[in-house]
């Protein structure tokens, strides 16, 4: 099975349960050369690769199989699977599939860092009423 790196939406239980279909363990990890900035127009983070910066985030342990289809289909075109290395908050280093923006969408991101708090206070709702990828998967209207 293979870990999953979340830095955005999916760092709420409550959406990787409903978008994944399963809940796995999880901790707080760090994952290193990378920045997340918020897109355009939306709620929500993308990742670059980017020298010394730092995204923390949570690591979910042994996501199976079937859950992979539903986050990959919830992630849509604009984001593509990468394998990273992550350091754990309690020590060592583990690898992890991410979700990177794909060269041809870096344009939709502003070159502002994505807040996480402020998704919590005030964005999370309109994520959920408004994500395309988060219905295709939910089938919430």
């Amino acid at each position: 099975m293979t870990h999953l790196f979340a830095y955005g939406t999916l760092m709420c239980e409550d959406i990787m349960q409903e978008v994944s279909g399963c809940l796995p363990e999880h901790r707080r990890a760090v994952l290193k050369g990378y920045v997340r900035r918020r897109v355009k127009g939306q709620v929500y983070p993308g990742l670059l690769q980017r020298g010394a910066d730092r995204v923390d985030g949570v690591l979910y342990l042994n996501v199976p199989a079937p859950a992979w289809e539903r986050l990959d289909r919830f992630e849509g075109e604009m984001y593509g699977r990468r394998t990273v290395s992550i350091e754990m908050n309690s020590g060592g280093r583990l690898t992890a599939e991410t979700y990177i923006v794909r060269a041809e969408y870096v344009d939709n991101l502003e070159e502002v860092e994505w807040d996480f708090s402020e998704f919590l206070s005030s964005g999370k709702s309109k994520f959920r009423a408004g994500y395309v990828g988060f219905h295709s998967i939910t089938g919430e209207d």
